[in-house]
């Protein structure tokens, strides 16, 4: 008999401590998990939600990302706080840009996984991370992105155009009850992505709070990512 893989699981991995540097001076923290005993089949590169509200590389569904996706998946988790963002990790260094100087955050994450080896790099955007990657994802070495709750706030019709000229994929997971922007709103907006996926999820919010719905999203992220190891198990 396994075990359940319950909120609070944390399976083996090789964890480090990671900094980041940017092009404008700055240094962020964080974290990378890889494989215990295996290279990566691939590489979620995270973007939180917006850190005046809160969100920050250790925010609940890209944490458990990170506990559970190397070893069930085969992935590696790179995490880090934007700009002026606090963990349990530290602070980055900077302020807030409000997705602006953030461009220079997501270039220095892609930039460590190209001089580190780290295989076909997907970004993971959740809220305000959905914004920065659609906005400044658009990078040869970007295999797709992954959208959590996107608002399409500070992401504008010319950004979905620039990601559909990119024509990587590009899957939106949004909830049925969002607080910004629910899957009928969301189908007409990706529209323009010829290459978009809109996949609505019943009963969810904005946050995926409950485990049922971290185990839709991380399941979900895995089919596009690394096919073969989907679907996820719920015992070890």
């Amino acid at each position: 008999m396994g075990t359940d893989i319950r909120a609070s699981t944390v399976l083996p991995a090789r964890r480090e401590d990671i900094e980041l540097h940017t092009a404008d001076g700055l240094t962020l923290v964080g974290e990378l998990a890889l494989p215990e005993d295996r290279a990566p089949e691939a590489t979620l590169v995270c973007l939180h939600p917006l850190p005046t509200h809160g969100g920050m590389m250790d925010s609940h569904v890209l944490r458990k990302a990170s506990y559970r996706l190397p070893a069930l998946a085969g992935l590696a988790v790179l995490r880090f706080n934007t700009r002026g963002t606090t963990s349990d990790r530290g602070t980055s260094q900077g302020a807030f840009g409000d997705g602006e100087g953030e461009r220079f955050d997501v270039a220095a994450a892609l930039e460590y996984a190209e001089f580190h080896d780290l295989p076909r790099p997907w970004l993971v955007g959740w809220s305000f991370g959905t914004e920065l990657a659609l906005k400044w994802g658009r990078d040869p070495l970007v295999q797709g992105a992954v959208l959590l709750s996107p608002p399409l706030h500070r992401a504008t019709d010319d950004d979905l155009d620039g990601w559909a000229a990119f024509g990587r994929p590009l899957v939106a997971l949004v909830p049925e009850f969002d607080d910004y922007l629910r899957p009928e709103e969301a189908a007409k907006r990706f529209s323009r992505v010829p290459q978009a996926e809109v996949v609505g999820v019943e009963g969810a919010k904005h946050l995926w709070v409950g485990e049922p719905y971290v185990r839709i999203v991380l399941n979900e992220i895995v089919k596009r990512v690394n096919p073969a190891a989907a679907p996820l198990p719920t015992a070890v």
